[in-house]
């Protein structure tokens, strides 16, 4: 049976500006199947920031990651890329 895995994600997200870019993208990383996260600030105002976060791993964990963004008071605005792809279960 395959089963289907989120490879790549790419989410608009809102955090305030006394939160660390470096602590939260090395947090995402740490999250469960994430290889990889590219953060890039799209905009700043008086008390946030917008960033544009693009998150890689073989089978990333959507959940472990909406919670290291909740935990960094992000949240996230909007999903604008996302890459699932099937991969086949562990051999017996």
């Amino acid at each position: 049976m395959m089963k289907t895995q989120i490879r790549r994600i790419v989410v608009d997200s809102l955090k305030p500006r006394e939160t660390s870019t470096i602590e939260l993208s090395k947090s995402l990383c740490d999250a469960d199947g994430v290889g990889e996260v590219d953060l890039v600030v799209t905009e700043v105002d008086s008390r946030t920031e917008t960033v544009k976060i693009t998150i890689r791993g073989q089978q990333i964990n959507y959940d472990a990651v909406m919670k290291v963004m909740d935990d960094h008071g992000a949240t996230i605005r909007s999903i604008d890329e996302i890459n699932v792809g099937r991969a086949p279960a562990p051999s017996k």
